[in-house]
């Protein structure tokens, strides 16, 4: 769920309670004002879809964490994501140190996605990254 389907089933619920505890009572009122908000919600999915700008501005873009085993603290502070919770998040990925990510990335809906050295397509030994991968854990 994003933060925007968030937002829109917030603003249905106070649409139809609204309706319901309102001075205008009536079944008709609730239903319009949701039905509104959830073509609303249609029109924007339709257009963010074919829209890179407009979606990049709805649903946000995904921030990098880790690169190449280093933390980019820039981005942490810039996400407001903890050193705590990043560590969670490797964890969960069965990762014990951030120097054996590739990539880490907060994603738009705030879950944090790890990609592992391993994951990735095997490099040869000698592309430079798995060298200096490979140099550090023998």
């Amino acid at each position: 769920m994003t933060p925007f389907d968030l937002a829109l089933l917030l603003l249905i619920s106070n649409a139809v309670q609204n309706a319901m505890t309102g001075p205008d009572t009536s079944l008709v009122g609730g239903v319009i004002a949701a039905a509104t908000l959830l073509v609303l919600n249609y029109l924007i999915a339709e257009v963010s879809g074919g829209n890179r700008r407009f979606r990049k501005f709805i649903e946000g873009q995904p921030s990098l964490l880790i690169h190449d085993g280093q933390i980019m603290t820039a981005s942490l502070a810039k996400e407001h994501v903890s050193l705590d919770e990043l560590q969670r998040a490797l964890r969960e990925h069965g990762i014990s140190t951030p120097n054996e990510v590739a990539l880490a990335v907060l994603e738009v809906d705030g879950s944090i996605s790890c990609l592992k050295y391993d994951d990735l397509k095997q490099p040869s030994a000698n592309h430079p990254t798995r060298r200096k991968f490979l140099q550090k854990h023998q």
